[in-house]
């Protein structure tokens, strides 16, 4: 029989860590931001303004979880930036 702790640990996710819910969060600000704010032939201000903001949360979301950040988080957070570089560049050329 399982014991009951196993079923009452993950309530409202509170066991996620920090570094998965800001790469979460990345991937979906830049995927509806590109959505938005690109056109096959011109980006709009907005979207850097967008970026930016994205930018500083990054910023502010890692200080305030540092401990939390060991040499494999820091390196799927840097390939996971780097797959937004490669999103950009694909979904800028089409059209919505």
């Amino acid at each position: 029989m399982i014991p009951e702790e196993v079923f009452k640990r993950r309530r409202r996710h509170n066991n996620t860590p920090e570094s998965i819910l800001l790469i979460i969060a990345n991937f979906i600000v830049v995927s509806i931001a590109l959505a938005l704010f690109t056109a096959k032939n011109h980006v709009s201000w907005f979207f850097w303004v967008v970026i930016g903001l994205l930018g500083l949360y990054n910023v502010y979301t890692i200080r305030r979880n540092r401990e939390e950040y060991n040499k494999i988080t820091i390196i799927s957070y840097i390939l996971s930036v780097i797959v937004l570089f490669v999103l950009f560049f694909l979904l800028k050329g089409k059209s919505f």
